[in-house]
């Protein structure tokens, strides 16, 4: 398989409609543009592992649309993940693409997509966030926040 394809980005994912994953290298964009995607989003912050200073003209230049809610690792916020909800509600009739550095910020937010905003089984979405990583403290709390937040229980 090609170091370019969609299927080589770190953790890459695919989540019904949405693929997620870790920070694309520069030729991964091409590769995502030509899978169908129209949106990426980027929840990493601009000087996260691997970030790519020009992403935004990069995507752009693949006729896709670019979103970028950067999320502060050891303080993710209600506000981001208020942003990222209305991004995916946004496009949700469009192919999306959604990374972070590693996609641990992406998994977790996608946890709690998939839990509050479509009603999945705990079970499933749970399996999926852990395939990337356990939550740590900070990003528990955060997880815990949301679910209270949303009056959704998390079980």
């Amino acid at each position: 398989m090609r170091s370019d394809s969609i299927e080589q980005i770190y953790n890459f994912r695919q989540l019904g409609e949405i693929a997620t994953a870790g920070q694309p290298t520069a030729p991964q964009f091409s590769s995502i543009a030509a899978s169908g995607y129209q949106v990426a989003i980027n929840l990493a912050m601009p000087d996260s592992t691997n970030a790519i200073p020009n992403e935004r003209e990069l995507v752009e230049s693949e006729a896709m649309d670019y979103i970028h809610i950067p999320v502060v690792w050891e303080h993710p916020t209600i506000e981001d993940l208020e942003a990222f909800f209305a991004a995916i509600d946004a496009n949700g009739d469009r192919q999306i693409f959604v990374h972070c550095a590693m996609n641990m910020r992406v998994s977790a937010f996608m946890y709690l997509y998939r839990r509050i905003r479509q009603g999945i089984d705990d079970q499933i979405a749970k399996t999926d966030l852990t395939q990337i990583w356990t939550p740590n403290p900070i990003w528990q709390e955060f997880i815990d926040r949301a679910f209270e937040l949303k009056l959704i229980t998390n079980s």
